[in-house]
């Protein structure tokens, strides 16, 4: 049986992204904490709103792009997958369950009132936010294909056989 590990998360972050390199390599690490809100009533009709707060660590270039771009506050989707690890710290082991993040997408920044210009973007903004930061060994996105022109609907009835 086939086994699926997949988080999406569309949120905002709490802080800054704080980046440390791997003594091996130099590979940036970025680690990141993320808040999603979900909004409710609750039993007495009142609205409610829950904050979950997520770890998300970023590899390479998503790590870079990360520290570049974001800051406390700026909206962020990630897909990822779910990974626990145990440590054992003054004698007893605990556990941390965090989100590596296998593809990002910038959202709106964090002191944006309202949506920004191309000469507010720093050079690359928008090229960054665009990237989706997908692992070399995932397949590409297929382009989606062009309507066809209005003209031509006409003769596309004659080919339905109904």
């Amino acid at each position: 049986m086939a086994s699926v590990n997949k988080v999406i998360l569309l949120g905002r972050l709490g802080r800054d992204p704080e980046t440390r390199y791997a003594s091996e390599g130099g590979t940036p690490i970025c680690h990141l904490a993320v808040a999603t809100s979900r909004r409710y009533k609750d039993r007495d009709g009142n609205r409610r709103e829950e904050t979950e707060w997520h770890n998300v660590v970023l590899f390479g270039r998503s790590a870079e792009i990360a520290q570049q771009y974001l800051q406390k506050g700026s909206e962020v989707y990630i897909e990822g997958r779910l990974r626990t690890r145990s440590y054992e710290k003054d004698g007893v082991k605990r556990y941390s369950t965090e989100i590596i993040g296998e593809s990002m997408q910038l959202g709106a920044r964090a002191n944006a009132g309202s949506a920004p210009s191309q000469s507010d973007a720093p050079a690359g903004f928008e090229s960054a936010q665009r990237q989706n930061l997908n692992p070399p060994h995932a397949a590409p996105a297929a382009a989606p294909k062009p309507a066809a022109p209005v003209s031509d609907v006409d003769s596309l009835d004659e080919d339905i056989p109904f």
